[in-house]
């Protein structure tokens, strides 16, 4: 493999015939062995931008590789962020020169997105401090892993891009350490389990996701068959209380799939309170307590709380951990439940 590197802040040229472990597998899956790449998003975000040939000519994402294909990849230089600035108070619970721990509240979203352009948490970063990973020249800087705008709870952000690139190898390695809690709208069955699919994009409504299903209408279950589209997905929980028709629940993560938590608790009959997306709102009437659906009702999020994560540090390799509590109002509501 022959890598160019051009002076600082130039593009980066990568030249290889197919390596013995990419023969075989889709272009981006086979990009994302490789350590300048990491992972099949960062792959397909160079495809889509035809900045991967394959033997000279522009591939698709999906072109199987064979083991003379030549491959080239342009990797552009980071160029400043023209996202604007947000001044907003952050909840810092850790920072350093690598990396920043943030408890991030209820109705902040993460990166900018349609309806967001400047008052999300990137925005705030970039107020808050001039370092940030802005490996690819992503307009995500320093973004790892992301918790859904309704989502409250602990996030971490990358400060450079070797911090960024340990990081992502962590999630994606599946060495991280998370913790979520959940009212959840229903009696859960079970005290603890695992719920275990393929997760996709919904085939009717796109902007909900959906466990991916066999011929006999049930999830597909072998991670070792994989489906053409979804993802692997797997959320271990742990049922803590049971009252007037709702259940508190604990979930660890083994995977973080885009709205996993919610999809897997909503298809097994317990979708989050205030998630009116995955049908909480049609089983607020199953609650025995009119006042609990008053509550329910007026309620201004889904509740959803990433209490606890865990990871390596990227230069010290220290083992970190951080814990943070539901925001005390919605602490005060589940206390009035009496889920806690």
């Amino acid at each position: 493999m022959e890598n160019k590197s051009n002076p600082e802040h130039s593009d980066q040229t990568i030249q290889l015939t197919a390596l013995p472990e990419m023969v075989g597998l889709r272009l981006d899956k086979a990009l994302a062995l490789l350590p300048e790449i990491e992972n099949r998003t960062r792959a397909a975000h160079l495809i889509d931008n035809d900045l991967v040939k394959v033997n000279g000519k522009s591939a698709k994402a999906s072109q199987p590789i064979k083991s003379t294909d030549n491959i080239e990849i342009t990797i552009p230089a980071p160029v400043p962020t023209e996202l604007q600035s947000y001044d907003l108070k952050l909840d810092v619970l850790f920072e350093d020169s690598d990396v920043i721990v943030i408890n991030k509240p209820a109705g902040l979203v993460v990166h900018p997105a349609a309806g967001h352009a400047h008052d999300t948490l990137v925005n705030a970063l970039i107020s808050h401090t001039d370092d940030l990973s802005m490996k690819f020249g992503e307009e995500r800087p320093g973004i790892v892993h992301r918790l859904d705008k309704e989502t409250s709870g602990i996030i971490v952000v990358a400060k450079n891009d070797k911090a960024h690139e340990s990081l992502t190898a962590q999630f994606k390695e599946r060495s991280t350490h998370r913790i979520y809690y959940a009212v959840c709208i229903g009696t859960a069955r079970n005290l603890s389990g695992t719920i275990k699919s393929f997760l996709a994009r919904h085939p009717v409504d796109r902007k909900k996701y959906a466990s991916v299903l066999g011929d006999d209408r049930r999830p597909l279950l072998d991670p070792n068959d994989p489906p053409e589209i979804g993802k692997w997905a797997v959320t271990h929980y742990e049922t803590l209380a049971r009252k007037s028709g709702l259940s508190y629940m604990k979930m660890k993560l083994e995977t973080g799939r885009t709205h996993q938590i919610r999809v897997h608790l909503s298809e097994s009959g317990l979708p989050i309170a205030g998630d009116s997306t995955y049908g909480a709102d049609k089983k607020i009437k199953s609650v025995e307590q009119r006042v609990i659906q008053e509550d329910l009702r007026s309620l201004p999020r889904f509740l959803l709380h990433a209490a606890e994560l865990g990871f390596t540090h990227p230069r010290t390799q220290e083992r970190m951990f951080f814990k943070k509590d539901w925001p005390e109002d919605i602490s005060l509501l589940i206390k009035k439940w009496g889920l806690m």
